[in-house]
């Protein structure tokens, strides 16, 4: 879906200014409220937003380790091994992947020997054959959208249609 110049405003604030009420963005960006509303509606219904819940920090909960695990599955076995990796709190995201390996989970634990104990628990499911580990020094691009979503409004062109 391609976003035009208003979207790009609405996302910024959105990322921006996330607690500010529907209201107040309009007022900002000298729109009408129901506009705003209907722009904001399209944006969900479309995929483009996708929540709206606060950001939390897994250092500030108690676990400030990072790791990338790579996780070689048994042909056949990987929806089940999705499965259980999905019953390990420590394993925050997981994806499949095409390269070196079947899945790719991102991992965060309080100290390197809790990353040791979830590794460990991680080989002992069934279907994974091996696993290989790359633990994170320190983040030097936060996770970010802001970018790519101005640099898709520039590329559009497009105006607002309301």
């Amino acid at each position: 879906m391609a976003v035009d110049e208003l979207d790009t405003r609405i996302l910024r604030l959105l990322l921006e200014q996330p607690r500010t009420s529907v209201r107040e963005y309009a007022r900002v960006l000298g729109v009408a409220r129901g506009t705003l509303q209907a722009r904001l509606d399209r944006l969900e219904r479309d995929g483009v937003i996708t929540g709206t819940g606060p950001s939390l920090s897994p250092a500030a909960l108690g676990h400030p380790v990072l790791a990338f695990v790579h996780i070689e599955v048994t042909q056949g076995h990987l929806d089940e091994v999705g499965d259980a990796l999905a019953a390990v709190p420590e394993i925050v995201e997981a994806f499949s992947i095409a390269g070196g390996g079947d899945l790719l989970a991102r991992v965060v634990a309080r100290d390197n020997a809790h990353l040791e104990d979830v590794i460990q628990a991680l080989i002992s499911v069934p279907g994974v054959v091996r696993t290989r580990t790359e633990v994170a020094l320190r983040e030097r691009v936060p996770h970010r959208l802001l970018p790519l979503v101005e640099s898709i409004g520039r590329s559009t062109g497009r105006t607002p249609t309301g």
